[in-house]
């Protein structure tokens, strides 16, 4: 028994490797994650209809909204956005 009373002999629950705990530190180790540019990415969605650019779009509506004639052009599948989904987006490699 130690000093302060106690055992270090008991049994231990739920042990198992460092890297099975997901922390701040470790999350999203080992997965694909979105290019910058991505829809998803951390530039890339703030153009989404969502985003902080691009629901501005949508507060002002009409041709901005992004069913609008000028906004679709820069969603995913529009023509300015579409180019940049395909020339910067997609997934990058693993993060380990």
């Amino acid at each position: 028994m130690s000093a302060h009373g106690s055992s270090n002999t008991g049994s231990k629950q739920g042990t198992g490797t460092a890297s099975a705990t997901t922390t701040p530190a470790n999350a999203g180790l080992g997965e694909d994650k979105p290019k910058l540019f991505d829809a998803q990415g951390a530039i890339g969605k703030q153009f989404t209809e969502t985003g902080a650019i691009g629901s501005v779009g949508e507060k002002v509506g009409g041709p901005l909204a992004s069913d609008g004639a000028i906004g679709k052009q820069f969603t995913a599948a529009g023509s300015v956005g579409g180019s940049v989904q395909s020339a910067l987006g997609g997934e990058k490699g693993r993060s380990n």
